[in-house]
């Protein structure tokens, strides 16, 4: 027999509906198994679907389960603040001194809760990252295609998902790029990772993010808050940026979405924010 559970969809990095990167947000996932917890998934086609289920851990407000329409993720970023936007608007959940502690597969996640959430946006700490020079880089350059300029020697980088970050030599060439999805796909299941994402600044500073997955059934990643989160980790160790800087990234606009992602660092802590606003209320019937 079906029942209900309580769902929300939830554009993320944007405080415009139909912008920004949306998630399916199932806010009463109890009974549901993995089967159908990757079914679902499957069936919404987002990037990313999550499922809210009573904290497992000491400390946490809620477990969440996230999943693309191929896998599930032990920790992604938009799904992060989207699942937090929707639990604090659902009232399952009460920040404490401006706090919420989710809990996934990765492990505890700190989330800043402003005072005026709903406007200012909600932020969360990168739990784990780690950079190394990616395998095989040179075949990462050539399904970038020739005519592209890569800045250094493309790295991996480890924020539970696992990115391959290049940095391209401008922004017109983040604009322009066409990456060779087949052969991307390739290199991720060869190498277990999760997909590309590449970044150009300009003279002003201002950062531009594309993220691809393919291999996990996503060809571009409208928003990406893990990506973002590795392109900081990558930019951080690298020595562009330091302690106490701030930057806001843009991403999605190639796909109509054009998001915009806070970066902020604190010692050697990573955070990465942005508001979000709800588009979808009903009930799932599984």
């Amino acid at each position: 027999m079906s029942r209900d559970h309580a769902f929300k969809q939830v554009d993320v990095f944007t405080a415009v509906p139909l912008l920004g990167n949306p998630v399916a947000v199932v806010l009463d996932a109890e009974g549901l198994d993995d089967t159908a917890m990757q079914r679902f998934a499957a069936w919404t086609n987002l990037s990313e679907t999550t499922f809210v289920l009573p904290p497992e851990e000491e400390g946490a407000d809620y477990t969440v389960r996230i999943f693309t329409p191929r896998v599930e993720l032990p920790f992604a970023g938009h799904p992060t603040i989207g699942t937090a936007h929707a639990v604090l608007e659902a009232g399952l959940a009460t920040p404490k001194a401006g706090r919420l502690v989710q809990h996934c597969k990765l492990g505890l996640v700190d989330l800043a809760v402003a005072a005026d959430w709903p406007r200012d946006g909600l932020s969360f700490r990168l739990p784990t990252y780690a950079v190394e020079e990616a395998p095989e880089a040179d075949e990462v350059v050539a399904l970038l295609g020739a005519e592209v300029t890569v800045r250094a020697v493309p790295a991996a980088v480890n924020v539970g998902p696992v990115w391959t970050i290049a940095e391209l030599g401008d922004v017109a060439a983040i604009e322009q790029l066409q990456p060779d999805l087949a052969r991307l796909a390739a290199y991720s299941v060869r190498h277990k990772g999760t997909g590309l994402t590449v970044f150009a600044s300009d003279e002003d500073g201002a950062v531009m993010v594309r993220s691809f997955a393919p291999a996990d059934g996503i060809p571009e990643d409208p928003v990406c808050g893990s990506g973002n989160g590795a392109v900081a980790a990558y930019r951080l160790l690298g020595g562009q940026i330091g302690d106490g800087d701030a930057y806001t990234a843009s991403q999605g606009r190639q796909v109509g979405r054009d998001g915009k992602i806070s970066v902020r660092i604190n010692g050697a802590d990573i955070h990465i924010g942005g508001a979000a606003v709800t588009g979808i209320e009903g009930v799932l019937k599984l």
